[in-house]
């Protein structure tokens, strides 16, 4: 898969694939006969993969880490296992967080809402 059509498939820019693979969170590709990137299909549920990891908080350098380890194969599998835990745990404890956030915004509508109504009783 050559680089514009992995850019259209994965919604990166050109510029950023290539600025992931000079940082190592993608692998450098193949290059067919003219010169040009040649992507393997199996490069797109590693872009997703690692979205998922920034999108849950997860850093560069930790996403970079991660890309090493996993390109180091079988002999690093308890070692990506542990990161991955270790985030699962951040972000679920984010999640609560914003739980707890969320329970008390709706309990302050709620409270103004029930102002409203007094307030509406009383100017009529």
């Amino acid at each position: 898969m050559k680089i514009g059509e992995l850019s259209r498939k994965s919604g990166l820019s050109i510029d950023t694939l290539r600025f992931y693979e000079k940082i190592a969170l993608i692998d450098r590709p193949a290059r067919d006969g003219a010169g040009r990137r040649d992507y393997a299909p199996e490069v797109l549920e590693w872009i997703a993969f690692l979205d998922r990891l920034n999108a849950t908080g997860m850093k560069q350098a930790e996403r970079i880490r991660y890309a090493a380890l996993r390109r180091q194969g079988n002999a690093t599998l308890r070692t990506r296992r542990e990161m991955i835990e270790a985030h699962r745990d951040a972000v679920a404890e984010h999640i609560a967080m914003l739980t707890a956030s969320l329970e008390l915004l709706d309990a302050k509508i709620e409270t103004y809402r029930e102002m409203e109504k007094d307030h509406d009783r009383h100017a009529s």
